[in-house]
Protein backbone atom coordinates (compact mmCIF):
# COMPACT_ATOMS: atom_id res chain seq x y z
CA UNK A 1 0.00 0.00 0.00
CA UNK A 2 1.47 3.37 -0.67
CA UNK A 3 1.63 6.46 0.93
CA UNK A 4 -1.85 8.78 0.63
CA UNK A 5 -3.07 11.40 2.41
CA UNK A 6 -5.21 11.68 5.53
CA UNK A 7 -8.36 13.62 5.15
CA UNK A 8 -10.02 13.98 8.34
CA UNK A 9 -13.32 15.21 6.27
CA UNK A 10 -13.41 11.40 4.97
CA UNK A 11 -12.72 10.06 7.70
CA UNK A 12 -15.85 11.90 9.62
CA UNK A 13 -17.55 11.52 6.83
CA UNK A 14 -16.93 7.61 6.59
CA UNK A 15 -16.85 6.63 10.05
CA UNK A 16 -20.44 4.83 9.55
CA UNK A 17 -21.42 1.14 10.89
CA UNK A 18 -21.06 -1.54 8.54
CA UNK A 19 -20.33 -5.39 8.50
CA UNK A 20 -17.26 -7.27 8.47
CA UNK A 21 -18.07 -9.50 5.60
CA UNK A 22 -16.31 -12.72 7.15
CA UNK A 23 -19.74 -14.09 5.24
CA UNK A 24 -22.31 -12.97 3.24
CA UNK A 25 -25.21 -12.70 3.92
CA UNK A 26 -23.55 -11.83 7.24
CA UNK A 27 -24.80 -13.86 10.19
CA UNK A 28 -27.79 -11.28 11.19
CA UNK A 29 -29.41 -12.74 8.53
CA UNK A 30 -29.95 -15.92 9.63
CA UNK A 31 -33.41 -17.09 10.48
CA UNK A 32 -34.79 -19.36 12.95
CA UNK A 33 -36.47 -21.40 10.90
CA UNK A 34 -34.21 -23.88 9.53
CA UNK A 35 -34.06 -27.26 7.93
CA UNK A 36 -31.57 -29.71 9.42
CA UNK A 37 -31.88 -31.84 6.49
CA UNK A 38 -30.69 -29.41 4.15
CA UNK A 39 -27.93 -28.61 6.74
CA UNK A 40 -27.25 -32.25 6.41
CA UNK A 41 -27.30 -32.68 2.78
CA UNK A 42 -25.04 -29.50 2.71
CA UNK A 43 -21.87 -31.12 4.72
CA UNK A 44 -22.77 -34.78 2.88
CA UNK A 45 -22.59 -33.00 -0.44
CA UNK A 46 -19.37 -30.86 0.43
CA UNK A 47 -16.17 -31.11 -1.61
CA UNK A 48 -14.12 -33.57 -0.13
CA UNK A 49 -11.94 -31.38 2.46
CA UNK A 50 -13.03 -29.21 5.57
CA UNK A 51 -11.93 -26.53 7.87
CA UNK A 52 -12.55 -27.20 11.91
CA UNK A 53 -13.28 -24.55 14.03
CA UNK A 54 -13.90 -25.41 18.06
CA UNK A 55 -15.51 -22.58 20.49
CA UNK A 56 -13.84 -22.66 23.51
CA UNK A 57 -15.66 -20.15 25.57
CA UNK A 58 -13.64 -19.67 29.12
CA UNK A 59 -11.59 -17.14 30.42
CA UNK A 60 -10.38 -16.73 33.94
CA UNK A 61 -10.93 -13.14 33.62
CA UNK A 62 -12.94 -10.49 31.72
CA UNK A 63 -11.12 -7.98 29.17
CA UNK A 64 -13.67 -5.35 29.02
CA UNK A 65 -13.29 -4.65 25.76
CA UNK A 66 -14.01 -8.31 24.49
CA UNK A 67 -17.27 -8.66 22.57
CA UNK A 68 -16.59 -12.61 21.87
CA UNK A 69 -19.01 -15.22 23.46
CA UNK A 70 -17.45 -16.12 26.65
CA UNK A 71 -18.01 -17.83 29.88
CA UNK A 72 -16.04 -15.95 33.06
CA UNK A 73 -14.77 -18.52 35.80
CA UNK A 74 -12.23 -19.99 37.77
CA UNK A 75 -13.28 -23.65 37.79
CA UNK A 76 -11.32 -25.74 35.36
CA UNK A 77 -13.98 -28.53 35.74
CA UNK A 78 -16.76 -26.91 33.79
CA UNK A 79 -14.35 -26.93 30.84
CA UNK A 80 -14.40 -30.98 31.57
CA UNK A 81 -18.34 -30.66 31.57
CA UNK A 82 -17.70 -28.87 27.71
CA UNK A 83 -15.79 -31.30 26.55
CA UNK A 84 -18.11 -33.65 27.31
CA UNK A 85 -20.93 -32.13 24.99
CA UNK A 86 -18.28 -31.23 22.58
CA UNK A 87 -17.78 -34.62 21.78
CA UNK A 88 -21.43 -35.76 21.71
CA UNK A 89 -21.75 -32.83 19.26
CA UNK A 90 -19.05 -33.98 17.54
CA UNK A 91 -21.13 -37.60 17.25
CA UNK A 92 -23.94 -35.96 15.81
CA UNK A 93 -21.89 -34.70 12.99
CA UNK A 94 -19.35 -37.55 12.10
CA UNK A 95 -21.69 -39.60 9.81
CA UNK A 96 -22.14 -36.72 7.17
CA UNK A 97 -18.37 -36.03 7.09
CA UNK A 98 -16.72 -39.20 7.61
CA UNK A 99 -15.47 -39.31 3.86
CA UNK A 100 -14.39 -35.63 4.72
CA UNK A 101 -10.85 -35.16 5.33
CA UNK A 102 -9.68 -31.80 7.41
CA UNK A 103 -7.29 -29.54 6.01
CA UNK A 104 -7.80 -26.99 8.65
CA UNK A 105 -8.97 -26.95 12.47
CA UNK A 106 -8.87 -24.23 14.62
CA UNK A 107 -8.96 -23.39 18.35
CA UNK A 108 -10.83 -20.42 18.85
CA UNK A 109 -12.71 -18.65 22.17
CA UNK A 110 -13.02 -17.58 24.82
CA UNK A 111 -9.89 -18.69 25.61
CA UNK A 112 -8.74 -22.19 24.33
CA UNK A 113 -5.96 -21.75 26.44
CA UNK A 114 -7.66 -21.95 29.24
CA UNK A 115 -7.53 -26.02 29.20
CA UNK A 116 -5.01 -27.64 30.75
CA UNK A 117 -2.58 -29.92 29.11
CA UNK A 118 -4.67 -32.82 29.94
CA UNK A 119 -7.83 -31.25 28.62
CA UNK A 120 -6.18 -30.00 25.64
CA UNK A 121 -4.78 -33.71 24.95
CA UNK A 122 -8.37 -35.11 25.45
CA UNK A 123 -9.53 -32.80 22.86
CA UNK A 124 -7.63 -33.03 20.32
CA UNK A 125 -7.72 -37.38 20.56
CA UNK A 126 -11.48 -36.40 20.38
CA UNK A 127 -11.04 -34.64 17.32
CA UNK A 128 -8.89 -36.96 15.57
CA UNK A 129 -11.45 -40.14 16.83
CA UNK A 130 -14.51 -38.63 15.29
CA UNK A 131 -13.30 -36.98 11.80
CA UNK A 132 -10.18 -37.96 9.41
CA UNK A 133 -7.70 -35.26 8.97
CA UNK A 134 -5.55 -34.79 5.42
CA UNK A 135 -1.89 -34.99 5.31
CA UNK A 136 0.16 -32.08 6.56
CA UNK A 137 -3.72 -30.02 8.65
CA UNK A 138 -3.21 -26.13 9.40
CA UNK A 139 -3.57 -26.66 13.09
CA UNK A 140 -4.02 -23.25 15.24
CA UNK A 141 -4.69 -22.02 18.36
CA UNK A 142 -5.28 -18.56 19.86
CA UNK A 143 -3.22 -17.82 23.30
CA UNK A 144 -3.39 -15.72 25.92
CA UNK A 145 -0.10 -15.22 26.99
CA UNK A 146 -0.83 -14.91 30.64
CA UNK A 147 -2.83 -19.16 30.41
CA UNK A 148 0.00 -20.34 28.42
CA UNK A 149 3.40 -21.75 30.18
CA UNK A 150 6.46 -22.78 28.28
CA UNK A 151 5.13 -26.46 29.05
CA UNK A 152 1.92 -25.78 27.57
CA UNK A 153 3.02 -24.06 24.78
CA UNK A 154 5.73 -27.51 24.47
CA UNK A 155 2.42 -29.42 24.60
CA UNK A 156 0.53 -27.99 22.00
CA UNK A 157 4.05 -28.35 19.62
CA UNK A 158 3.45 -31.92 20.33
CA UNK A 159 -0.04 -32.12 19.99
CA UNK A 160 0.31 -30.95 16.34
CA UNK A 161 -0.51 -27.84 16.51
CA UNK A 162 1.63 -25.16 13.79
CA UNK A 163 0.37 -21.97 13.78
CA UNK A 164 -0.37 -20.02 17.15
CA UNK A 165 -1.71 -16.50 17.25
CA UNK A 166 -1.07 -14.46 20.37
CA UNK A 167 -3.79 -11.72 22.00
CA UNK A 168 -1.28 -8.37 22.46
CA UNK A 169 -3.78 -5.66 21.93
CA UNK A 170 -1.43 -2.90 23.07
CA UNK A 171 1.96 -2.83 25.36
CA UNK A 172 0.73 0.43 27.23
CA UNK A 173 0.54 0.12 30.87
CA UNK A 174 -2.27 2.67 31.08
CA UNK A 175 -4.24 0.88 28.20
CA UNK A 176 -3.63 -2.56 29.83
CA UNK A 177 -5.21 -1.38 32.99
CA UNK A 178 -8.29 0.00 31.61
CA UNK A 179 -8.97 -2.83 29.71
CA UNK A 180 -8.16 -5.60 32.66
CA UNK A 181 -5.63 -7.18 30.33
CA UNK A 182 -2.21 -6.65 31.82
CA UNK A 183 0.87 -8.91 30.60
CA UNK A 184 4.55 -7.95 30.94
CA UNK A 185 6.48 -7.80 26.96
CA UNK A 186 8.66 -9.67 28.62
CA UNK A 187 6.44 -12.47 28.70
CA UNK A 188 4.91 -12.30 25.22
CA UNK A 189 8.54 -11.59 23.59
CA UNK A 190 9.35 -14.80 25.61
CA UNK A 191 6.78 -16.70 24.47
CA UNK A 192 7.39 -15.37 20.56
CA UNK A 193 10.91 -16.51 20.97
CA UNK A 194 9.97 -20.47 22.04
CA UNK A 195 7.41 -20.65 19.28
CA UNK A 196 10.25 -20.14 17.12
CA UNK A 197 12.31 -22.18 18.67
CA UNK A 198 9.63 -25.00 18.61
CA UNK A 199 9.18 -24.67 14.93
CA UNK A 200 5.84 -23.47 14.53
CA UNK A 201 5.09 -22.57 11.20
CA UNK A 202 3.33 -19.43 11.42
CA UNK A 203 2.83 -17.21 14.32
CA UNK A 204 0.64 -13.99 14.50
CA UNK A 205 0.01 -11.30 17.20
CA UNK A 206 -2.79 -9.68 17.43
CA UNK A 207 -3.52 -5.73 18.31
CA UNK A 208 -6.48 -3.35 18.64
CA UNK A 209 -7.08 0.50 17.76
CA UNK A 210 -9.22 2.77 19.34
CA UNK A 211 -8.74 1.11 23.05
CA UNK A 212 -8.70 3.65 25.80
CA UNK A 213 -6.27 6.00 26.40
CA UNK A 214 -4.39 5.16 23.31
CA UNK A 215 -2.33 7.66 21.41
CA UNK A 216 -0.63 7.93 18.71
CA UNK A 217 2.99 8.39 20.46
CA UNK A 218 1.98 5.09 22.83
CA UNK A 219 0.82 3.07 19.80
CA UNK A 220 3.75 3.94 17.83
CA UNK A 221 5.93 1.98 20.69
CA UNK A 222 3.90 -0.72 20.77
CA UNK A 223 4.01 -1.22 17.05
CA UNK A 224 7.66 -0.52 16.89
CA UNK A 225 7.76 -3.46 19.64
CA UNK A 226 5.90 -5.76 18.16
CA UNK A 227 8.28 -5.09 14.74
CA UNK A 228 10.89 -6.38 17.03
CA UNK A 229 9.06 -9.33 17.63
CA UNK A 230 9.10 -10.41 13.88
CA UNK A 231 5.92 -12.52 13.26
CA UNK A 232 4.64 -13.67 10.37
CA UNK A 233 1.52 -11.99 10.70
CA UNK A 234 0.13 -9.06 12.51
CA UNK A 235 -3.78 -8.45 12.99
CA UNK A 236 -4.57 -5.05 14.02
CA UNK A 237 -8.58 -4.77 14.44
CA UNK A 238 -10.63 -1.85 15.52
CA UNK A 239 -11.82 -1.42 18.95
CA UNK A 240 -15.72 -1.58 18.37
CA UNK A 241 -17.02 0.21 21.31
CA UNK A 242 -20.77 -0.86 21.88
CA UNK A 243 -21.61 -0.65 25.70
CA UNK A 244 -25.05 -1.37 25.26
CA UNK A 245 -24.25 -4.86 23.92
CA UNK A 246 -22.08 -5.83 25.85
CA UNK A 247 -21.49 -5.28 29.72
CA UNK A 248 -17.85 -5.70 30.25
CA UNK A 249 -17.89 -2.06 27.55
CA UNK A 250 -19.48 -0.43 30.33
CA UNK A 251 -16.21 -0.53 32.62
CA UNK A 252 -14.86 1.75 30.19
CA UNK A 253 -14.99 5.49 30.73
CA UNK A 254 -16.49 7.17 27.38
CA UNK A 255 -14.09 10.10 27.38
CA UNK A 256 -11.35 7.54 27.21
CA UNK A 257 -12.21 6.46 23.86
CA UNK A 258 -10.03 8.12 20.89
CA UNK A 259 -12.26 10.47 18.77
CA UNK A 260 -12.80 8.69 15.39
CA UNK A 261 -9.45 11.01 13.62
CA UNK A 262 -7.20 9.97 16.55
CA UNK A 263 -8.14 6.27 15.84
CA UNK A 264 -7.56 6.27 12.00
CA UNK A 265 -4.45 7.86 12.91
CA UNK A 266 -3.73 4.74 14.78
CA UNK A 267 -4.63 2.76 11.84
CA UNK A 268 -2.24 4.89 9.27
CA UNK A 269 0.99 5.05 11.32
CA UNK A 270 0.32 0.91 11.96
CA UNK A 271 -0.04 1.26 8.39
CA UNK A 272 2.86 3.22 7.91
CA UNK A 273 5.26 1.57 10.25
CA UNK A 274 4.41 -2.21 8.99
CA UNK A 275 4.66 -1.51 5.12
CA UNK A 276 8.34 0.07 6.11
CA UNK A 277 9.18 -3.06 8.13
CA UNK A 278 8.28 -5.04 4.92
CA UNK A 279 4.62 -6.30 5.67
CA UNK A 280 2.22 -6.61 3.08
CA UNK A 281 -0.95 -5.15 3.60
CA UNK A 282 -3.91 -8.11 3.32
CA UNK A 283 -6.66 -5.61 3.60
CA UNK A 284 -8.28 -3.96 6.64
CA UNK A 285 -6.58 -5.40 9.55
CA UNK A 286 -4.20 -7.98 8.55
CA UNK A 287 -0.75 -7.38 7.85
CA UNK A 288 1.82 -10.72 6.67
CA UNK A 289 5.48 -10.91 5.73
CA UNK A 290 5.62 -11.07 1.74
CA UNK A 291 6.39 -14.84 2.39
CA UNK A 292 3.67 -15.73 4.00
CA UNK A 293 1.07 -17.88 2.50
CA UNK A 294 -1.57 -15.59 3.67
CA UNK A 295 0.50 -12.86 1.12
CA UNK A 296 1.33 -15.11 -1.73
CA UNK A 297 -2.68 -16.03 -2.08
CA UNK A 298 -3.49 -12.14 -2.46
CA UNK A 299 -0.76 -12.01 -4.81
CA UNK A 300 -2.18 -14.70 -6.78
CA UNK A 301 -5.70 -14.14 -6.43
CA UNK A 302 -6.78 -17.19 -4.11
CA UNK A 303 -7.22 -15.10 -1.01
CA UNK A 304 -10.34 -16.21 0.57
CA UNK A 305 -12.26 -14.90 3.72
CA UNK A 306 -14.71 -16.87 5.62
CA UNK A 307 -16.07 -16.71 10.04
CA UNK A 308 -12.48 -16.38 10.95
CA UNK A 309 -11.17 -13.65 8.68
CA UNK A 310 -8.81 -14.01 5.86
CA UNK A 311 -7.96 -17.26 4.76
CA UNK A 312 -5.83 -19.42 2.12
CA UNK A 313 -8.93 -22.26 2.25
CA UNK A 314 -12.61 -22.76 3.38
CA UNK A 315 -14.15 -19.80 2.15
CA UNK A 316 -17.41 -22.15 2.07
CA UNK A 317 -16.14 -25.43 3.55
CA UNK A 318 -16.03 -24.59 7.60
CA UNK A 319 -17.67 -26.82 10.11
CA UNK A 320 -17.82 -24.53 13.42
CA UNK A 321 -18.24 -26.56 16.81
CA UNK A 322 -19.25 -25.79 20.26
CA UNK A 323 -21.65 -22.61 21.72
CA UNK A 324 -21.81 -19.97 19.04
CA UNK A 325 -20.01 -21.36 16.74
CA UNK A 326 -21.14 -20.64 13.05
CA UNK A 327 -20.79 -22.71 9.49
CA UNK A 328 -20.83 -22.01 6.43
CA UNK A 329 -20.80 -24.94 3.90
CA UNK A 330 -21.81 -25.66 0.33
CA UNK A 331 -24.14 -22.16 0.32
CA UNK A 332 -25.79 -23.11 3.75
CA UNK A 333 -25.13 -20.99 6.69
CA UNK A 334 -25.87 -22.20 10.41
CA UNK A 335 -25.32 -21.05 13.86
CA UNK A 336 -25.13 -22.83 17.33
CA UNK A 337 -27.11 -21.70 20.64
CA UNK A 338 -25.43 -19.22 22.23
CA UNK A 339 -26.30 -19.48 25.73
CA UNK A 340 -24.41 -22.49 27.63
CA UNK A 341 -26.95 -23.87 29.37
CA UNK A 342 -29.62 -24.05 26.50
CA UNK A 343 -26.86 -25.40 24.70
CA UNK A 344 -26.24 -28.34 26.97
CA UNK A 345 -30.20 -28.95 26.89
CA UNK A 346 -30.18 -29.33 23.13
CA UNK A 347 -27.55 -31.74 23.39
CA UNK A 348 -28.70 -33.94 26.07
CA UNK A 349 -32.07 -33.60 24.02
CA UNK A 350 -30.54 -35.63 21.26
CA UNK A 351 -30.49 -32.24 18.56
CA UNK A 352 -27.74 -30.35 17.15
CA UNK A 353 -27.42 -27.43 18.73
CA UNK A 354 -28.58 -25.42 15.91
CA UNK A 355 -30.56 -22.47 16.36
CA UNK A 356 -31.00 -20.77 13.39
CA UNK A 357 -29.19 -21.11 9.21
CA UNK A 358 -29.84 -20.03 5.81
CA UNK A 359 -29.57 -21.24 2.70
CA UNK A 360 -27.97 -18.92 0.00
CA UNK A 361 -29.88 -18.87 -3.54
CA UNK A 362 -28.38 -17.80 -6.83
CA UNK A 363 -28.32 -14.04 -6.15
CA UNK A 364 -26.49 -14.43 -2.71
CA UNK A 365 -24.16 -16.37 -4.13
CA UNK A 366 -23.17 -14.12 -6.63
CA UNK A 367 -23.42 -11.13 -4.37
CA UNK A 368 -21.07 -13.26 -2.05
CA UNK A 369 -18.86 -13.98 -4.67
CA UNK A 370 -18.19 -10.17 -5.44
CA UNK A 371 -18.01 -8.92 -1.84
CA UNK A 372 -15.45 -11.23 -1.52
CA UNK A 373 -13.60 -10.33 -4.56
CA UNK A 374 -13.40 -7.04 -3.59
CA UNK A 375 -12.86 -7.12 0.38
CA UNK A 376 -10.15 -9.89 -0.68
CA UNK A 377 -8.18 -8.42 -3.90
CA UNK A 378 -9.51 -4.74 -3.76
CA UNK A 379 -10.42 -4.95 -7.31
CA UNK A 380 -13.24 -6.52 -9.96
CA UNK A 381 -12.51 -7.79 -13.49
CA UNK A 382 -16.20 -6.72 -14.70
CA UNK A 383 -15.68 -8.56 -18.14
CA UNK A 384 -14.75 -11.38 -16.26
CA UNK A 385 -17.56 -11.23 -13.73
CA UNK A 386 -20.42 -11.43 -16.01
CA UNK A 387 -18.72 -14.05 -17.92
CA UNK A 388 -18.60 -16.43 -15.24
CA UNK A 389 -22.11 -15.63 -13.67
CA UNK A 390 -24.18 -15.05 -17.30
CA UNK A 391 -24.66 -11.56 -16.95
CA UNK A 392 -25.77 -9.21 -19.80
CA UNK A 393 -25.35 -6.22 -18.01
CA UNK A 394 -23.23 -5.62 -14.84
CA UNK A 395 -24.17 -2.68 -13.97
CA UNK A 396 -27.94 -2.80 -14.91
CA UNK A 397 -28.15 -5.76 -12.56
CA UNK A 398 -26.31 -3.87 -9.56
CA UNK A 399 -28.37 -0.46 -10.21
CA UNK A 400 -29.19 0.02 -6.66
CA UNK A 401 -25.46 0.45 -6.20
CA UNK A 402 -24.65 2.61 -8.52
CA UNK A 403 -25.92 5.85 -5.73
CA UNK A 404 -24.41 4.26 -3.17
CA UNK A 405 -20.92 3.79 -4.92
CA UNK A 406 -20.97 7.75 -5.95
CA UNK A 407 -19.88 9.29 -3.06
CA UNK A 408 -17.44 7.37 -2.63
CA UNK A 409 -16.21 8.12 -6.47
CA UNK A 410 -16.09 11.59 -6.24
CA UNK A 411 -14.02 11.03 -3.07
CA UNK A 412 -10.81 8.95 -5.17
CA UNK A 413 -12.12 5.90 -2.71
CA UNK A 414 -13.21 3.65 -5.73
CA UNK A 415 -12.28 3.83 -9.81
CA UNK A 416 -14.92 2.31 -11.90
CA UNK A 417 -15.15 2.00 -15.34
CA UNK A 418 -17.39 -0.59 -17.80
CA UNK A 419 -14.70 -2.84 -17.46
CA UNK A 420 -12.86 -2.48 -13.63
CA UNK A 421 -13.94 -1.45 -10.21
CA UNK A 422 -10.83 -0.83 -8.16
CA UNK A 423 -10.56 -0.13 -4.34
CA UNK A 424 -7.95 2.81 -4.34
CA UNK A 425 -5.42 2.84 -1.44
CA UNK A 426 -7.28 5.87 0.30
CA UNK A 427 -10.41 3.53 -0.40
CA UNK A 428 -8.78 0.53 1.30
CA UNK A 429 -9.59 1.72 4.62
CA UNK A 430 -13.29 1.78 3.68
CA UNK A 431 -13.26 -1.29 1.75
CA UNK A 432 -16.35 -2.87 4.20
CA UNK A 433 -18.41 0.25 3.33
CA UNK A 434 -17.90 0.11 -0.45
CA UNK A 435 -18.98 -3.73 -0.16
CA UNK A 436 -21.94 -2.52 1.65
CA UNK A 437 -23.20 -0.69 -1.45
CA UNK A 438 -23.76 -4.63 -3.29
CA UNK A 439 -25.84 -5.37 0.35
CA UNK A 440 -29.21 -6.54 -0.62
CA UNK A 441 -29.60 -7.04 3.00
CA UNK A 442 -28.55 -4.42 4.44
CA UNK A 443 -30.96 -1.09 5.52
CA UNK A 444 -28.13 1.62 4.96
CA UNK A 445 -29.67 3.29 8.05
CA UNK A 446 -29.07 0.86 10.48
CA UNK A 447 -27.09 0.45 14.00
CA UNK A 448 -26.22 -3.66 13.88
CA UNK A 449 -22.46 -3.39 12.96
CA UNK A 450 -19.21 -1.62 14.73
CA UNK A 451 -17.82 1.56 13.05
CA UNK A 452 -15.79 0.90 9.81
CA UNK A 453 -12.73 2.86 11.76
Amino acid sequence: MSTVTWDKELIEKYNINGPRYTSYPTALMLSEQFSESRIEAALKNANDGLCLYLHLPFCHKLCYYCGCNKVITRHQHKADKYLDYLAREMAMYQPMVKDKKIRQIHLGGGTPTFLTEQQLTRLMELVHQHFTFADNPEVSIEIDPRSCSDEKLRHLRELGFNRVSYGVQDFDKKVQIAINRVQDIELIAHQLKLSKELGFDSINLDLIYGLPYQRPETFKKSIEQVIEMDPDRISVFSYAHLPQRFAGQKKIPEESIPQPSVKLSLLEQAITQLNDAGYQFIGMDHFAKKDDGLAIAQREGRLQRNFQGYTTDGQDALLGLGVSSISQVNGVLWQHEKELPAYYKMIDNGQKPIIKSMALNDEDKLRAALISQVICHFELDIEAFKAEWDLDDFWAHFAEAIPLLKPFIEDGLVDVSDKKLRVTDLGRLWVRSICACFDEYLDHGQNHYSKVV
